[in-house]
Protein backbone atom coordinates (compact mmCIF):
# COMPACT_ATOMS: atom_id res chain seq x y z
CA UNK A 1 0.00 0.00 0.00
CA UNK A 2 2.91 2.39 0.69
CA UNK A 3 4.82 1.65 -2.51
CA UNK A 4 3.01 4.31 -4.62
CA UNK A 5 3.72 6.84 -1.84
CA UNK A 6 7.43 5.98 -1.96
CA UNK A 7 7.45 6.39 -5.72
CA UNK A 8 5.82 9.79 -5.33
CA UNK A 9 8.30 10.82 -2.63
CA UNK A 10 11.20 10.03 -4.98
CA UNK A 11 10.09 13.02 -7.05
CA UNK A 12 10.87 15.25 -4.06
CA UNK A 13 14.45 13.98 -3.78
CA UNK A 14 17.50 15.43 -5.47
CA UNK A 15 21.26 15.38 -5.21
CA UNK A 16 21.00 18.20 -2.63
CA UNK A 17 18.53 16.33 -0.38
CA UNK A 18 18.79 12.58 -0.96
CA UNK A 19 17.00 10.07 1.25
CA UNK A 20 16.54 6.33 1.31
CA UNK A 21 13.18 4.64 0.85
CA UNK A 22 12.19 1.24 2.22
CA UNK A 23 8.88 -0.54 1.68
CA UNK A 24 8.22 -2.92 4.56
CA UNK A 25 5.75 -4.08 7.20
CA UNK A 26 5.37 -1.58 10.05
CA UNK A 27 5.16 -4.53 12.44
CA UNK A 28 8.60 -5.84 11.40
CA UNK A 29 10.85 -2.94 10.45
CA UNK A 30 13.98 -4.12 8.58
CA UNK A 31 16.19 -1.69 10.50
CA UNK A 32 19.06 -2.30 12.90
CA UNK A 33 18.45 -2.11 16.63
CA UNK A 34 19.08 1.37 18.06
CA UNK A 35 19.72 2.92 14.63
CA UNK A 36 17.00 5.59 14.35
CA UNK A 37 16.80 9.04 15.99
CA UNK A 38 13.17 9.84 15.17
CA UNK A 39 10.15 7.83 14.01
CA UNK A 40 7.32 9.85 12.46
CA UNK A 41 4.19 7.88 11.62
CA UNK A 42 1.24 9.76 10.12
CA UNK A 43 -2.15 7.99 9.95
CA UNK A 44 -0.78 4.49 9.54
CA UNK A 45 -1.18 2.74 12.90
CA UNK A 46 -4.99 2.62 12.79
CA UNK A 47 -4.78 -0.11 10.15
CA UNK A 48 -2.73 -2.37 12.45
CA UNK A 49 -4.61 -4.47 15.00
CA UNK A 50 -1.61 -5.29 17.25
CA UNK A 51 -0.44 -1.92 18.56
CA UNK A 52 1.86 -3.35 21.29
CA UNK A 53 3.76 -5.33 18.64
CA UNK A 54 4.24 -2.21 16.49
CA UNK A 55 5.43 -0.09 19.42
CA UNK A 56 7.79 -2.85 20.58
CA UNK A 57 9.35 -2.77 17.12
CA UNK A 58 9.56 1.02 17.19
CA UNK A 59 11.34 0.88 20.53
CA UNK A 60 13.78 -1.71 19.19
CA UNK A 61 14.99 0.44 16.28
CA UNK A 62 15.00 3.76 18.14
CA UNK A 63 18.19 4.95 19.79
CA UNK A 64 18.07 5.56 23.55
CA UNK A 65 16.17 8.81 24.14
CA UNK A 66 14.91 8.67 20.54
CA UNK A 67 11.63 10.38 19.70
CA UNK A 68 8.41 8.80 18.45
CA UNK A 69 5.81 11.08 16.85
CA UNK A 70 2.63 9.53 15.50
CA UNK A 71 -0.98 10.13 14.63
CA UNK A 72 -3.85 7.68 14.33
CA UNK A 73 -7.61 7.62 13.94
CA UNK A 74 -9.65 7.19 17.13
CA UNK A 75 -12.87 5.19 17.72
CA UNK A 76 -15.18 8.09 16.83
CA UNK A 77 -13.84 8.02 13.27
CA UNK A 78 -16.54 7.05 10.74
CA UNK A 79 -19.01 6.42 13.56
CA UNK A 80 -21.90 7.38 11.25
CA UNK A 81 -20.76 4.86 8.63
CA UNK A 82 -20.34 2.17 11.27
CA UNK A 83 -23.85 2.78 12.61
CA UNK A 84 -25.39 2.79 9.13
CA UNK A 85 -23.90 -0.58 8.21
CA UNK A 86 -24.73 -1.83 11.72
CA UNK A 87 -28.40 -1.46 10.83
CA UNK A 88 -27.87 -3.72 7.81
CA UNK A 89 -26.02 -6.71 9.30
CA UNK A 90 -23.84 -7.72 12.24
CA UNK A 91 -20.62 -7.94 10.23
CA UNK A 92 -17.86 -5.36 10.99
CA UNK A 93 -17.49 -2.97 8.05
CA UNK A 94 -15.31 -0.34 9.78
CA UNK A 95 -12.12 -0.99 11.73
CA UNK A 96 -12.53 -0.58 15.53
CA UNK A 97 -9.91 2.14 15.94
CA UNK A 98 -8.03 2.17 19.26
CA UNK A 99 -9.05 4.73 21.90
CA UNK A 100 -6.61 7.31 23.19
CA UNK A 101 -6.38 5.36 26.47
CA UNK A 102 -5.54 2.10 24.67
CA UNK A 103 -3.02 3.97 22.53
CA UNK A 104 -1.29 5.36 25.62
CA UNK A 105 -1.36 1.99 27.40
CA UNK A 106 0.32 0.35 24.40
CA UNK A 107 3.08 2.98 24.44
CA UNK A 108 3.73 2.44 28.14
CA UNK A 109 3.61 -1.35 27.78
CA UNK A 110 6.31 -1.12 25.10
CA UNK A 111 8.53 0.80 27.53
CA UNK A 112 8.21 4.30 26.09
CA UNK A 113 8.48 7.12 28.61
CA UNK A 114 6.88 10.55 29.05
CA UNK A 115 4.04 9.94 26.57
CA UNK A 116 1.93 12.97 25.66
CA UNK A 117 -1.38 12.39 23.86
CA UNK A 118 -4.09 14.66 22.50
CA UNK A 119 -7.10 14.33 20.21
CA UNK A 120 -9.19 16.37 17.77
CA UNK A 121 -12.58 15.62 16.24
CA UNK A 122 -13.24 16.81 12.68
CA UNK A 123 -16.48 16.62 10.69
CA UNK A 124 -16.24 16.35 6.91
CA UNK A 125 -19.26 16.47 4.61
CA UNK A 126 -20.05 14.51 1.45
CA UNK A 127 -22.82 14.69 -1.16
CA UNK A 128 -23.66 10.99 -0.74
CA UNK A 129 -22.35 7.68 0.59
CA UNK A 130 -20.59 6.66 -2.66
CA UNK A 131 -18.52 9.86 -2.47
CA UNK A 132 -17.41 8.98 1.06
CA UNK A 133 -16.56 5.41 0.07
CA UNK A 134 -14.62 6.67 -2.96
CA UNK A 135 -12.47 8.87 -0.72
CA UNK A 136 -11.86 6.00 1.72
CA UNK A 137 -10.61 3.81 -1.12
CA UNK A 138 -8.45 6.65 -2.43
CA UNK A 139 -6.59 6.99 0.87
CA UNK A 140 -6.23 3.23 1.26
CA UNK A 141 -8.68 3.12 4.16
CA UNK A 142 -9.86 -0.48 4.14
CA UNK A 143 -11.19 -2.62 6.95
CA UNK A 144 -8.11 -4.06 8.68
CA UNK A 145 -9.97 -6.55 10.87
CA UNK A 146 -8.86 -10.15 10.45
CA UNK A 147 -12.49 -11.13 11.09
CA UNK A 148 -13.92 -8.85 8.40
CA UNK A 149 -16.26 -10.14 5.69
CA UNK A 150 -14.20 -11.55 2.83
CA UNK A 151 -16.96 -11.31 0.25
CA UNK A 152 -18.03 -8.09 -1.45
CA UNK A 153 -20.72 -5.91 0.11
CA UNK A 154 -23.68 -6.44 -2.24
CA UNK A 155 -25.77 -3.72 -3.80
CA UNK A 156 -28.70 -4.48 -1.52
CA UNK A 157 -26.58 -4.07 1.64
CA UNK A 158 -25.00 -0.91 0.29
CA UNK A 159 -28.37 0.58 -0.61
CA UNK A 160 -29.73 -0.30 2.83
CA UNK A 161 -26.70 1.35 4.50
CA UNK A 162 -27.16 4.45 2.33
CA UNK A 163 -30.82 4.63 3.40
CA UNK A 164 -29.80 4.31 7.08
CA UNK A 165 -27.25 7.10 6.60
CA UNK A 166 -29.73 9.42 4.88
CA UNK A 167 -31.49 10.81 8.03
CA UNK A 168 -28.16 12.40 9.04
CA UNK A 169 -28.14 14.68 6.00
CA UNK A 170 -27.69 18.25 7.21
CA UNK A 171 -29.35 21.53 6.26
CA UNK A 172 -26.64 22.03 3.65
CA UNK A 173 -27.82 18.85 1.93
CA UNK A 174 -24.63 16.92 2.70
CA UNK A 175 -23.85 13.85 4.80
CA UNK A 176 -21.52 14.29 7.82
CA UNK A 177 -18.59 12.02 8.57
CA UNK A 178 -16.64 12.17 11.85
CA UNK A 179 -12.87 11.80 11.96
CA UNK A 180 -11.19 11.56 15.37
CA UNK A 181 -7.42 12.11 15.19
CA UNK A 182 -5.12 11.06 18.04
CA UNK A 183 -1.70 12.68 18.35
CA UNK A 184 1.05 11.08 20.44
CA UNK A 185 4.68 11.62 21.24
CA UNK A 186 6.93 9.60 23.50
CA UNK A 187 10.62 8.96 24.13
CA UNK A 188 12.46 5.69 23.99
CA UNK A 189 13.99 4.71 27.34
CA UNK A 190 17.66 5.11 28.25
CA UNK A 191 20.06 2.16 27.84
CA UNK A 192 19.38 -0.76 30.16
CA UNK A 193 15.74 0.09 30.80
CA UNK A 194 13.66 -3.02 31.56
CA UNK A 195 11.24 -4.52 29.09
CA UNK A 196 7.61 -4.55 30.14
CA UNK A 197 5.57 -7.73 29.77
CA UNK A 198 1.91 -7.91 30.70
CA UNK A 199 2.10 -4.52 32.41
CA UNK A 200 5.01 -5.56 34.64
CA UNK A 201 8.67 -4.65 34.26
CA UNK A 202 10.98 -7.58 33.52
CA UNK A 203 14.60 -6.96 34.48
CA UNK A 204 17.66 -9.24 34.35
CA UNK A 205 20.01 -8.75 37.31
CA UNK A 206 23.20 -10.83 37.80
CA UNK A 207 23.43 -12.61 41.16
CA UNK A 208 26.80 -10.98 41.80
CA UNK A 209 25.10 -7.59 41.84
CA UNK A 210 22.67 -8.57 44.60
CA UNK A 211 23.95 -7.53 48.01
CA UNK A 212 23.23 -10.06 50.74
CA UNK A 213 21.98 -8.41 53.90
CA UNK A 214 23.18 -10.20 57.02
CA UNK A 215 21.60 -9.88 60.41
CA UNK A 216 23.35 -7.29 62.53
CA UNK A 217 24.39 -5.04 59.64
Amino acid sequence: MALPMLRQSKKQAGWWKPFNRVCADARALPLAEGSVDVIFSNLCLQWVEDLPAVFAGFRRVLKPDGLLLCTSFGPETLVELRDAFGQVDAEPHVSPFASIARFGDALVAAGFRDPVLDRDLFTLNYPDLPALMHELRAIGATNALASRRRSLTGRARFAAAAAAYEPLRGEDGRLPSSWEVIYAQAWSPPPGAPIREGGHEIAAVPLSAIRIRRRGE
